[in-house]
């Protein structure tokens, strides 16, 4: 090429999916993987009922506009049946005008921090899902801001950092929550969201609340949409069928929004967003048009209330079982499909390792090794080479407090819990395997 054409990256990775290059190269070496790194239900054993493939494949063979494009905001009998479950819940009260359908709410997130000026920034939580935490960096190309979730508090935001950054930081224009939360499985209560909802309206603040997992609650804890409480305060909810139904691969999620008619500027960022969205004319149809028959099917409470309890029961296995262990503090999950462990402070080195007893799979680690990287992504790849378990550094969440994530989602207990107390085994064998 004549010259460099290629954007400069902003020196963050995606480490849930990158370390999967890893694990692949592992496994050319006779490594088994065992992947607990990206929050999949059907990669990792979910099974598709029958009455929802069966409901899917009728709409298939009874409706050809399955095949068709649909309008830009999405298809209009889906958005009026969503719009009309938001209003049952005698909240803020909606049209289908208000949603708008994405290709995944990867592609929500990203096309609602690039609608977002260069010089205007959202508050994110730390540690942050990595998709929200890349776009909102991407678009502003400074560090992001952000309120700590406390592990030494249950994962429970520090709302008092939060009203101070928002109070001193008057670029500040919204708060992102992720309810509930990921990395951590944390389940903001009633009363914080309201306080954060008071906060938007005192500091004329929009809020961005991230409710994929909203009806992923469980362990007796009770939580409250963002369309219950946000009152007249503007502000989008994100949601989708890719963990509820489940159906990743259908890529489909919306954004509700609350308010636009109430707050001119954030009516132009709405239609910002709006109109990239039309440059690729609509998001896919049949996932769309599937979501009032599935969600209205006599099955579909009783299954996911199923897979609810069967989150629960691993969230128990994982937390009893580490609980107790040396070096780390660990949180019970108590919503979506996720629990991250944090190491203490100070226990983790450079000088740290653990057997791994095929060479050529301990030489690739080793070298990688070499190079300066977190101290958690460290463990985790040596854990990686040395059991084949394949979690995420808690760091890559960008956060300083070391540590790494797991899913909920094995299916074989007995496997689930053998993978846990290896962890567990492997966390106090590396600690105590070198000295500062």
């Amino acid at each position: 090429m004549r010259y460099d054409l290629a954007k400069s990256g902003n020196g963050l990775t995606y480490e849930i999916r990158n370390i999967v290059n890893v694990a692949k190269l592992l496994e050319q070496h006779g490594v088994e993987i065992c992947y607990e790194n990206i929050g999949d239900p059907v990669a990792k054993g979910e099974i598709i009922p029958d009455w929802m493939k069966e409901t899917i494949a009728d709409l298939v063979k009874s409706n050809n506009m399955t095949f068709a494009y649909c309008p830009t905001k999405g298809d209009y009998d889906v958005r009026e049946f969503l719009a009309e479950r938001t209003n049952a819940r005698g909240g803020v009260q909606i049209t289908k005008d208000d949603i708008i359908f994405f290709n995944g709410l990867g592609d929500a997130i990203a096309r609602a921090y690039s609608s977002i000026r260069v010089d205007a920034r959202v508050m994110l939580p730390e540690p942050t899902y990595s998709t929200h935490l890349l776009a909102e960096v991407l678009h502003a190309s400074f560090p992001p801001n952000t309120y700590r979730m406390n592990p030494y508090n249950n994962w429970a935001p520090d709302l008092n950092e939060l009203e101070k950054k928002v109070e001193s930081h008057k670029s500040i224009v919204g708060i992102l929550v992720i309810n509930p939360d990921n990395p951590t499985g944390y389940v903001h209560t009633e009363d914080d969201l309201r306080r954060i909802v008071n906060m938007a309206k005192e500091h004329d603040l929009m809020l961005i609340f991230d409710e994929i997992y909203l009806n992923m609650v469980y362990n007796g804890k009770k939580t409250i949409a963002l369309s219950d409480i946000i009152g007249d305060v503007p502000g989008i909810a994100m949601k989708g069928i890719s963990k509820e139904f489940p159906w990743p691969g259908a890529r489909c999620g919306w954004m509700e929004v609350y308010n636009a008619d109430k707050d001119e500027a954030f009516s132009r960022f709405v239609n910002a967003i709006l109109n990239q969205k039309m440059a690729e004319v609509c998001s896919t149809t049949l996932p769309q048009m599937s979501i009032p028959h599935i969600m209205n099917h006599a099955m579909y409470t009783t299954y996911l209330n199923e897979r609810l309890k069967h989150y629960e029961k691993l969230s128990n296995i994982a937390y009893n079982m580490l609980k107790d262990c040396p070096y780390i503090v660990v949180n019970r999950s108590n919503g979506a499909f996720y629990m991250s462990v944090v190491f203490n402070e100070a226990v983790l080195n450079k000088n740290q390792k653990l057997h791994i007893p095929i060479k050529e799979v301990r030489d690739i680690v080793d070298k990688m090794c070499e190079d300066k990287m977190s101290h958690d992504k460290r463990f985790v790849y040596y854990l990686l080479g040395a059991t084949g378990i394949c979690v995420v550094p808690l760091t890559s969440f960008f956060t300083s407090i070391p540590g790494f994530r797991m899913t909920l989602l094995e299916k074989n207990v007995e496997k689930f819990e053998q993978t846990v107390k290896t962890i567990k085994e492997k966390i106090v064998e590396y600690v105590e395997s070198g000295s500062c």
